[in-house]
């Protein structure tokens, strides 16, 4: 079992999009999960951490969080815990 946090700029807006994330991980792998904790940042951040390792960030992926590519990169995660 592991934990996710969800890094999100709060002045950004990106509340919303941090709540759906946490709801779509949590739909596909409650059962596989410590939990998914909401952490508020700011300075534009939007990021993924699985177990403490970064998972998707969107300084690298862009703006938009791209459900599947997310889901695929927490199941390898999750595959080696």
């Amino acid at each position: 079992m592991v934990e996710i946090d969800i890094e999100y700029c709060v002045p950004c807006g990106f509340l919303d999009t941090a709540i759906e994330t946490q709801h779509d991980l949590l739909t596909t792998f409650g059962r596989d999960l410590d939990g998914v904790r909401l952490v508020p940042g700011h300075g534009g951040v939007f990021r993924v951490s699985v177990g403490g390792e970064t998972v998707w960030d969107r300084d690298a992926h862009g703006d938009g969080v791209e459900a599947d590519i997310l889901a695929e990169a927490v199941e390898s995660r999750l595959e080696r815990t």
